[in-house]
């Protein structure tokens, strides 16, 4: 079982002009003990020539003192994981050992980091913390970029106390990669790989309570990779999937409210529930542009007032965005991530907790799964019972609970077997995405309307044309949700024993 630790080491990003203000901020500088001692560092990193480590999520770390080290820099897919966690030592190596992980091939120099070390003592009321700070470049062949990296080790609630004060002034923040794997994607001329990206997979787990931390870790660090890549000039696809994951992390909240149940979760809750309410104008607006807006100006490829509008919405999700970039920039953004890093550290849903909770924790996985995944599917079929004669609310209902199941089978399917999951999540899906465009003809509705200018003929034309393609699209589309609905059997349900 997993068990909560009582200290704890934590790595950070930092941007590198931030890094020289760290030891000067006043939360650091009333804590710091003894002198801080600097020096010059560098660490190469090796791989075989065709990339066999890096294939594994492996390297080979040489740095100028100390030992040479087997690295696990991408964490395998059914481990459990947090953000801000340092790579895993697999094991030392001989100086002129060659892992057995490598083949037989020989290793060459992918990337290195040079520059200053410095390290410093924290002592606050929790405990002494050990600061080590790294602030350098990253090297390649070709090229080379900035990078810093802040290590926190010491008791738990020292090192969060302390991280907490640094991000409170400095963008500090959960790595996206280890520094290897950045070295490593900048010597290939690649995006470095996230350490999490998807759906969790909980095959591993064998208790509510090892299911409940693989599937929230997992989209927390989602959450931190998707974010991060948000920008004004992107595409829409990093703001979609941070509002996938924060909605799949809320629905874990409640799939296993039975036994995880506490205030941190519900306050954490509230807050990444804060958080959707920014994101919702962008992703509206993007799906408006790219979806609606698109189709019309086909269809009037020369039609001036059509062309209008889009720059009034493309103006609205300029905003939209710049809300969500505010955000993401803030201190309560910073700490929000700590936060949901010290939930899946210290479990506080077993303080106090009486012996039936206990047990609850420790169930089976599949046992616990079945009893979430019946509940919720026969809420499903009850809802949708005379589909036919559903008037729009209930249907908006009923997408709703298709969403709350399809959640919950993300989570459990891997327990029960990929194949019949993945065909269950795809005919649940189908059932969303029917039920869905009336959602989203609703939105589009609302959307135009705001675009509307009084007195304007040509803007009242062109919302009109909006508002009636929407409500046409709906129309056509209705018969795909009663199909999508037909094929929802109850052979399909994964997770049943018989």
């Amino acid at each position: 079982m997993t068990v909560a630790v009582d200290s704890v080491t934590l790595d950070f990003e930092l941007p590198a002009e931030a890094a020289g203000r760290l030891r000067r901020l006043p939360a650091i500088a009333a804590l710091r003990s003894g002198r801080a001692r600097g020096a010059t560092t560098s660490t190469m990193w090796f791989d075989t020539a065709d990339g066999r480590l890096a294939a594994e999520g492996l390297v080979v770390e040489t740095p100028a003192r100390g030992p040479r080290l087997l690295l696990r820099t991408l964490p395998e897919a059914t481990e459990t994981w947090h953000p801000a966690r340092p790579p895993a030592v697999l094991r030392r190596l001989a100086p002129d050992e060659l892992p057995e992980e490598a083949g037989g091939d020989a290793l060459a120099a992918i990337a290195a980091f040079a520059g200053r070390q410095q390290s410093f003592r924290l002592d606050s009321p929790h405990g002494a913390v050990q600061a080590v700070l790294q602030d350098g470049k990253l090297r390649s062949l070709a090229t080379e970029k900035a990078a810093a990296r802040l290590s926190l080790s010491g008791p738990m609630p020292a090192v969060l106390a302390a991280a907490r004060g640094i991000a409170a002034e400095l963008p500090l923040l959960p790595p996206l990669a280890a520094l290897a794997e950045e070295g490593r994607a900048l010597a290939m001329s690649l995006p470095a790989r996230a350490h999490r990206l998807g759906a969790p997979d909980t095959s591993a787990a064998t208790t509510a309570e090892e299911a409940f931390l693989v599937a929230a870790g997992h989209l927390v660090e989602v959450v931190r990779q998707q974010s991060a890549r948000i920008r004004q000039d992107a595409p829409p696809e990093p703001v979609h999937q941070t509002r996938v994951a924060l909605r799949r992390l809320r629905s874990v909240f409640r799939v296993f409210r039975a036994t995880t149940d506490c205030a941190v979760l519900r306050t954490l809750d509230g807050k990444f529930r804060d958080v959707l309410t920014v994101l919702g104008p962008a992703r509206d607006w993007d799906v408006f542009l790219g979806g609606i807006i698109r189709q019309v100006e086909a269809a009037f490829p020369e039609e001036k007032r059509i062309a209008a509008l889009r720059r009034a919405a493309e103006a609205q999700r300029r905003d939209a965005y710049a809300a969500v970039l505010a955000m993401l920039g803030g201190a309560p953004w910073r700490l929000l991530l700590i936060d949901a890093v010290e939930m899946l550290l210290t479990r506080p849903w077993r303080d106090g907790v009486e012996p039936e909770r206990l047990a609850m924790l420790g169930a089976p996985v599949a046992e616990f799964g079945r009893s979430v995944m019946d509940r919720r599917w026969h809420r499903l079929r009850r809802a949708g019972g005379d589909f036919e004669a559903l008037p729009a609310e209930a249907l908006h209902e009923l997408r709703l609970d298709g969403k709350r199941l399809r959640y919950a089978a993300e989570v459990f399917a891997p327990v029960f077997g990929a194949k019949a999951g993945r065909r269950f999540l795809r005919r649940v899906a189908a059932l969303q995405e029917g039920l869905g465009l009336a959602n989203d003809a609703a939105v589009a509705r609302g959307l135009a309307a705001k675009l509307a200018k009084p007195g304007d003929g040509g803007r009242a034309w062109a919302v009109g044309v909006i508002e009636g393609w929407s409500e046409a699209r709906v129309v056509a589309n209705r018969g795909d949700a009663l199909q999508a609905w037909r094929q929802l059997h109850g052979r399909d349900r994964f997770w049943s024993e018989g």
